[in-house]
């Protein structure tokens, strides 16, 4: 489990793709990779990968082709970065909302509105997606746990405070960047539960 609070950024050092797969090393500061383990959980742009070997900060996971698909870590290349986020821990605050680290799809950013204190950020997605993004809800962004500001019929918006920037990727990004996506599993729950409930009184 995560709680969408990015712990940092990381860079790729090194790619290694085969057939319908690829290998991904990062080079991890000491703080993120403290108690980091063989077979622990860390979430790369908001997506839950395993470590699968360290060498002192070069800690390389695997990443299956349905993930380079599904998510916008199959566009990385060598020198870019990514979001880190470590597993939460039992006792650990929840300072944003609970994230699985399964991500649903891929947002494109459709524009960015910057004023001298924050950022706001609009995504464009699939109508039918729409039914899970409610105002003032939560959402997952590349990793980022966030609140939705403004909704429209086919894209809704976020607004990013200095600290976000500087933290995570979201400084950087640029309009037509893809962000991975995770709905807030409450919200979708319920979401489902209401229309499947209505569909069977039809």
């Amino acid at each position: 489990m995560f709680t969408g609070i990015v712990q940092g950024t990381a860079e790729v050092i090194s790619i290694l793709k085969k057939d319908e797969f690829q290998s991904h090393t990062l080079s991890l500061s000491e703080e993120l990779r403290e108690g980091l383990t063989i077979g622990a959980s860390v979430a790369h742009n908001g997506c839950c990968l395993t470590v699968t070997s360290m060498n002192d900060d070069a800690i390389t996971f695997d990443l299956m082709q349905a993930t380079l698909n599904l998510t916008n870590l199959g566009e990385l290349e060598v020198g870019n970065h990514v979001n880190i986020e470590r597993a939460a821990k039992f006792g650990d605050e929840i300072g944003g909302h609970s994230m699985s680290g399964h991500i649903s799809f891929t947002a494109k950013i459709d524009e960015i509105i910057n004023t001298p204190n924050n950022r706001t950020l609009w995504f464009k997605v699939a109508p039918e997606a729409m039914k899970y993004v409610l105002i003032k809800g939560y959402i997952g962004l590349d990793g980022c746990s966030l609140t939705i500001g403004d909704v429209e019929e086919e894209r809704f918006s976020v607004h990013l405070i200095p600290e976000t920037l500087e933290r995570t990727l979201f400084g950087q990004r640029k309009v037509n960047d893809r962000v991975n996506v995770e709905f807030d599993p409450q919200t979708q729950a319920i979401v489902d539960t209401v229309e499947r409930v209505l569909a069977q009184r039809l």
